[in-house]
């Protein structure tokens, strides 16, 4: 079986996320030091709520130094939701505050659009753009999305997946050698969603 660890920061869909990640066959362990950051194999960031409540929480538990080395590395990665923005450069939710910088781009609030709610509550249908190995080219998969912001300005080579929203495209998901990460939650999607976490599995 593949290892994957996923870290518990206090923040994020833990539970749902490991009963996922065991349903596709993952060996899991649940790390919540930095010592064990830098020893995973594989590495899975769940996150919810303020992008600046999650990265705040990261530096106090003495674990962002060792998610950046991690990142940096040549490991599988997989960022959900929060997770995923948290891959961006820098978000505006709530003042300025800088990310990973493993993807070129900004996290922002989702551009008010008429006859759309924000947050953005359900699901969407996904549209795949630049190839992977997570979201299979000529498959257009639907996932369960929760935000209120999501990542702008990332260049069209790291943009995995958009969905429609009103007249715009939003970023779904982002990928980067093997680092990944989706503004969804594909413990959350079903069958899709299962089948995305088990081809991270056998990255």
């Amino acid at each position: 079986m593949t290892k994957v660890s996923v870290l518990n920061y206090g923040i994020g869909n833990l539970k749902s996320v490991v009963r996922a990640l065991e349903h596709v066959g993952a060996d899991l362990t649940i790390i919540t030091d930095a010592a064990e950051v830098r020893a995973a194999d594989r590495l899975v960031l769940p996150g919810v709520g303020a992008f600046s409540h999650c990265t705040g929480r990261l530096r106090e538990l003495g674990l962002w130094d060792a998610l950046s080395d991690y990142v940096a590395g040549e490991r599988p990665f997989l960022g959900i939701c929060v997770g995923m923005q948290l891959m961006m450069q820098a978000s505006e939710e709530f003042g300025l505050h800088e990310g990973l910088g493993l993807v070129q781009g900004r996290v922002a609030r989702l551009p008010d659009e008429l006859g759309q709610k924000i947050p953005m509550v359900g699901w969407k249908t996904t549209t795949p753009c630049a190839p992977s190995a997570l979201l299979p080219q000529g498959e257009n998969p639907s996932f369960y999305f929760v935000h209120s912001f999501a990542a702008t300005g990332v260049p069209p080579e790291s943009v995995l997946a958009t969905y429609r929203y009103g007249a715009s495209d939003i970023v779904a998901a982002v990928g980067t050698g093997t680092k990944f990460g989706t503004q969804f939650h594909p413990e959350k999607s079903g069958r899709a969603g299962l089948a995305l976490l088990e081809r991270f599995v056998a990255l």
